[in-house]
């Protein structure tokens, strides 16, 4: 008799991938998702004899072993099992048999080889069938990922494209990102990201067997999307000048930056900031099925010494001061991951904070979190992982010092406890509507629950401090009073290019006249708080009547701040004002001013396979010619990569149209993003819907 041998295996990958909810991957591997069975045939040379038996063997990473649970050994049986892997015969029919396999709810993620194990005639020989992808499992109660709402997994799991908030507290705006989780080739860069981390290089077998726990994933990805410590996907740069680079505004997805790490030999792209780091960690975390979703926290506090404070300066004249490492940036984007904590639990499940923009050290490496959503809002920073630094962000109090130069002296000018952690914002469910839920990281601003979470928070943090946190809040309340009050108004469209109109509205509080010297700056900054240039001052002396409120106008030109302005569009105004022997008052605003808009418009019905026209209308608005115009273009399920087009250099106010086509692979509504950049203009966005018919 012949010997017992595999002659063919069909995978069933169409029916497989719908029923494991991956058929929307570009790739045409066996995608699956754990804890799920799934069903091949095996044709035979003959059929079985007894005595013959069939076995199979699946392993995943470099040193599979069964008691790590990265490699199992199972037998072909007729029974189901509960757990572990199990292979059940379906049916048998002219020597095909259909074998349906199922994998543990606790599997590790990532790579598999699927071998079986064939005893015939005395003897055993082991045959390599095949490779699969096994992914968490969202659709799966036991999951530790599971996700029950319909409508948010779809969110969080399927969406492959969305936007994230940017701006400030007085205007929240949002860029569209292109997230591409299906794409060709994305799940494969997703998967070597991990084999690049510090942990695989120092110790792969525990690496690969610690994939099974989402926390560890989250936290695994929360580095390596960083390239600061290994050979992670994104170098960061705030410092305005991104020459060897790309100006992070410039980027519209995750796409482009996976594949350009993997074809420069996993060498950190160029460049990022806190929104490309949290659209790529979140690329990677759908991807693998842990869903998730883009958080912009406004106002957020990046507190270094673990005080809850944020210490910022600025000396006699207005001038912003560089001094101290805190910070609080005008927003900050980060990731919310949702899975159990085990570690933690229950109370302490779903949202669970990662971010990778590398800020400070974590266990000595830049990465951070799984953090607690629920551990912040009731202040518990004693649990993993990194809870003290992001109850910080948007819990700490502002503290604003004078500086003064000549005495080497400072003041404490005001604390302000609720102007950080402002308007925490993510895309909603299902529509393009900002979603505020800022009441899941913290009480109402100013109730008393708030203020207890704080002093226990600060606490746990300093045990031994010798007052409370509330009475040092209420001692800068007790100063003397102020007898002026002011802020800055907006008096002008705030449009790059144009003269920006600002008025300085004072107001004497006392019944006194009081003559009051008023010292102004204004300064380009990057978004983080980055001082750039200083583009205008100005001091005045004035006398104010009793109650008196006067307006001061003032303009900035657009030759004084065009040299110095960057992507971000901000500019930071401050004014010192100071009344004889008082303290100073200071009064600050940042402004953004908007781009020109760029419009996009599909010209035809898109169908599924059939190229579409798509037209882009760009006016300069400027005095001046533009020139090194650049048109990138991209969409998931709508070109393959990215569109890269030359325009023609503009004259003044001169209006360009550009044509081109895109060609839709899949149905359904899906987002096109485009970004032009010129030498006046270095990063003008557009997004538009696309309704794509079958």
């Amino acid at each position: 008799m012949t010997a017992l041998e595999p002659q063919s295996i069909n995978w069933q990958v169409t029916s497989n991938r719908q029923a494991h909810h991956t058929d929307r991957f570009s790739s045409q591997e066996l995608i699956l998702r754990r804890g799920q069975s799934f069903n091949f045939s095996l044709s035979l040379n003959r059929s079985l004899d007894n005595g013959e038996s069939l076995g199979f063997i699946v392993s995943t990473g470099p040193y599979p072993s069964e008691s790590a649970g990265t490699k199992a050994v199972f037998p072909l049986s007729s029974g189901t099992s509960r757990g572990g892997w199990s292979a059940q015969l379906v049916s048998e029919q002219d020597n095909v048999l259909t074998i349906s396999i199922s994998s543990p709810v606790s599997a590790p993620v990532g790579w598999y080889t699927l071998s079986t194990e064939i005893s015939s005639q005395g003897k055993d020989f082991i045959l390599k069938l095949g490779m699969f992808i096994l992914l968490f499992n969202p659709w799966l109660p036991e999951d530790d990922v599971f996700m029950s709402n319909h409508a948010e997994r779809e969110e969080y799991v399927q969406e492959d494209a969305g936007v994230i908030y940017v701006g400030s507290t007085n205007r929240i705006s949002m860029v569209g990102w292109n997230f591409g989780q299906f794409e060709q080739g994305i799940l494969n860069i997703c998967l070597s990201i991990l084999d690049h981390s510090l942990n695989f290089r120092r110790d792969p077998a525990t690496d690969v067997a610690r994939r099974n726990d989402p926390k560890y994933v989250g936290r695994v990805l929360s580095a390596m999307v960083n390239g600061n410590d290994d050979n992670g996907l994104i170098s960061g740069n705030w410092s305005g000048n991104y020459r060897g680079g790309l100006d992070p505004r410039n980027w519209n997805g995750s796409v482009e930056i996976l594949k350009q790490w993997k074809n420069w030999g996993f060498r950190p792209v160029r460049y990022g900031q806190c929104w490309v780091f949290a659209g790529t960690l979140n690329t990677v975390l759908r991807c693998f099925g842990i869903p998730s979703r883009v958080v912009t926290n406004f106002n957020s506090a990046h507190d270094t010494d673990r005080n809850l404070s944020v210490d910022v300066y600025y000396d006699r004249y207005g001038r912003p001061i560089d001094k101290g490492s805190d910070s609080v940036w005008n927003f900050h984007v980060w990731n919310e991951g949702w899975f159990v904590r085990t570690d933690l639990g229950p109370s302490y499940n779903g949202w669970q904070v990662l971010d990778a923009t590398p800020q400070e050290r974590s266990q000595g490496v830049f990465q951070c979190g799984p953090t607690s959503v629920a551990a912040v809002r009731e202040g518990d920073v004693n649990l993993d992982f990194d809870t003290p630094f992001v109850f910080a962000e948007v819990n700490a109090d502002r503290i604003t010092w004078i500086y003064d130069y000549y005495y080497n002296t400072q003041r404490q000018n005001a604390s302000n406890t609720h102007s950080v952690g402002k308007y925490i914002s993510t895309k909603a469910v299902g529509s393009y509507s900002r979603m505020d839920i800022t009441e899941k990281y913290k009480y109402p601003e100013g109730s008393s629950r708030e203020r207890q979470v704080f002093e226990k928070a600060l606490g746990k943090l300093k045990p031994h401090a010798s007052f409370s946190a509330t009475s040092a809040r209420h001692l800068a309340g007790e100063e003397k009073e102020p007898s002026i009050s002011g802020r800055f108004k907006v008096t002008g469209l705030l449009e790059v290019g144009k003269e920006v109109s600002l008025a300085l509205l004072l107001k004497n509080l006392t019944s006194d006249i009081k003559t009051v010297t008023v010292n102004m700056t204004a300064w380009t900054i990057v978004y983080n708080g980055k001082l750039v240039h200083e583009v205008w001052k100005d001091s005045i002396t004035m006398s104010l009547g009793p109650k008196e409120e006067i307006r001061h106008p003032l303009k900035i030109t657009y030759a004084q701040y065009e040299k110095y302005l960057k992507t971000d569009n901000m500019i930071r105004t401050t004014a010192v004002c100071q009344v004889s022997d008082e303290a100073e008052v200071l009064i600050e605003r940042d402004i953004i001013l908007d781009n020109p808009s760029l419009t996009l418009e599909v010209l035809e019905q898109a169908q599924v396979r059939k190229p579409v026209n798509v037209q882009m209308l760009f006016s300069n608005p400027l005095d001046e010619p533009v020139k090194d115009c650049v048109l990138m273009v991209e969409g998931s399920g709508l070109l393959l990569g990215s569109l890269r087009i030359d325009v023609p250099a503009l004259r003044p106010k001169e209006r360009s149209r550009v044509c081109f086509e895109i060609l839709p692979t899949r149905s359904g509504t899906k987002q096109l993003l485009a970004d032009f950049s010129c030498n006046k203009f270095p990063a003008i966005k557009a997004m538009v819907p696309v309704d794509v018919a079958e």
